[in-house]
């Protein structure tokens, strides 16, 4: 005997800190709802792992800055304690510059960027343009150019030669903080706080529960998952869009939303732990900050603690990422020791632990730090998703109008979600109630 399905007004497909905010959202306004999650832990790309110490640190997403309203608000509500990232001292460059030329190669990198910022998006010129392609044209130093693509790459862990120029242009722009992104980790771990909010749901929070189809109709959906069956009015998949795209859909979506559905691709970011005896390279006037020119994406900076615990965070991201995975685990420690070695000196070969996360082709995000569009004509994609199809609703940090691809970003675009289900869900109630 077929049992009957669980029945509520919103189903969450998601939880990442989009679903996770969208939901409390939804709690606090009394609308009922369930929240899916395909794995068995909460927080999507935010994510802790022990390593090899037996210690709890961030293997996915761990910065922030005073200018993410707010993430920093929901920190300070659940009592978590910001540790202020080590960035005194001198910044390394490779393949090694004097500290002159690279703080003029770091400028003439930023110059490319603000130069390319003062573009407009939606610019007839730059059409079907990427990135590489633009870059080509200018006429900076090409030292200042490498240095521009490893950022470049390194923040969104995507070939250049895959980056529509005005997609890029239209992320920068939302992404608005005046002073680093790296200012800050969270001692107690960024994952800590999804799950401190994930408690807050209690029950409508499902893990382990993939979703298989989402049958829909006017003013009805039904979810097929690991956990059972589901009816609810509206569904909102908050997952990225690459994730998404790869949903059941009965009947299929319309083919505008399908197209904006398939034309992203998520990073590929290898994120790279490394603890020491001591923070050596403090010893020696360095801020531990490592910009390879000649790798690009590959990026180190300190993540050490006032409690002894020394370490250095190391980023493969982009093309290199692809590269290194296929090496693979010892022959990557080698590689990353062997660079560490070269910029820092010798002791940076005294590693007590390392241990690392591949999030490139993740089987639940796709990638990191995000997806990206890769199809230069796909110019109405984000609006397209962010319009759906009721009672079918898309979120994502992708889609934020700030911080796109971050913590803040999910949490923004989880708020706005919500608030767009209720509106419609309390629309079609009264418009029900009035029998029109």
């Amino acid at each position: 005997m077929t049992s009957e399905p669980e029945r509520t007004d919103v189903v969450i497909v998601g939880a990442g800190f989009t679903g996770l905010s969208a939901a409390l959202e939804l709690k606090a306004a009394g609308i009922d709802f369930v929240l899916l999650e395909a794995r068995d832990r909460v927080g999507g790309r935010v994510e802790a792992t022990s390593n090899g110490l037996g210690e709890r640190v961030d293997s996915g997403g761990q910065f922030l800055c005073e200018d993410m309203p707010e993430l920093m608000a929901l920190l300070q509500a659940r009592g978590k304690t910001l540790v202020e990232t080590f960035v005194d001292g001198e910044f390394v460059s490779q393949p090694i510059l004097s500290a002159r030329e690279a703080e003029r190669t770091y400028l003439a990198s930023m110059a490319i960027r603000d130069r390319m910022n003062a573009i407009a998006p939606d610019d007839p010129t730059i059409a079907g343009l990427t990135v590489a392609a633009w870059l080509d044209l200018q006429s900076d130093p090409e030292a200042a150019k490498a240095a521009f693509r490893s950022m470049i790459e390194g923040l969104w862990c995507q070939a250049l030669e895959k980056m529509p120029l005005w997609h890029l242009i239209d992320n920068d722009r939302r992404i608005t903080n005046e002073v680093s992104e790296l200012q800050y980790f969270v001692r107690e771990t960024m994952h800590s706080l999804a799950d401190d909010l994930a408690r807050d749901l209690g029950d409508r929070l499902r893990l382990s529960a993939a979703v298989t189809v989402i049958e829909h109709g006017p003013g009805r959906v039904r979810l097929a998952s690991t956990a059972g069956t589901i009816e609810a009015r509206t569904v909102l998949i908050a997952v990225p869009p690459v994730m998404a795209a790869k949903l059941d859909f009965s009947p299929p979506l319309p083919a505008a939303l399908a197209r904006s559905l398939g034309v992203w691709e998520s990073g590929a970011v290898i994120k790279v732990l490394v603890r020491y005896p001591t923070a050596f390279w403090r010893d020696h006037g360095l801020s531990g900050m490592v910009m390879w020119r000649d790798l690009p994406g590959l990026f180190a900076c300190d993540v050490g603690k006032d409690d002894g615990h020394s370490a250095l965070v190391v980023f493969i991201g982009g093309p290199l990422a692809l590269r290194w995975r296929e090496l693979g685990d010892a022959a990557l420690r080698t590689e990353v020791t062997a660079r560490l070695v070269e910029a820092l000196g010798t002791e940076a070969a005294d590693i007590i632990d390392l241990s690392y996360r591949d999030w490139t082709n993740d089987r639940w995000s796709g990638g990191a730090y995000g997806d990206l569009i890769v199809d230069a004509t796909a110019t109405d994609a984000e609006r397209t998703l962010l319009a759906g199809a009721a009672p079918i609703h898309f979120a994502s940090s992708e889609l934020s109008p700030s911080f796109p691809g971050y913590v803040e970003g999910a949490i923004v675009a989880g708020r706005i979600a919500a608030r767009k289900v209720m509106a419609q869900l309390q629309s079609a109630i009264a418009t029900s109630a009035s029998g029109s």
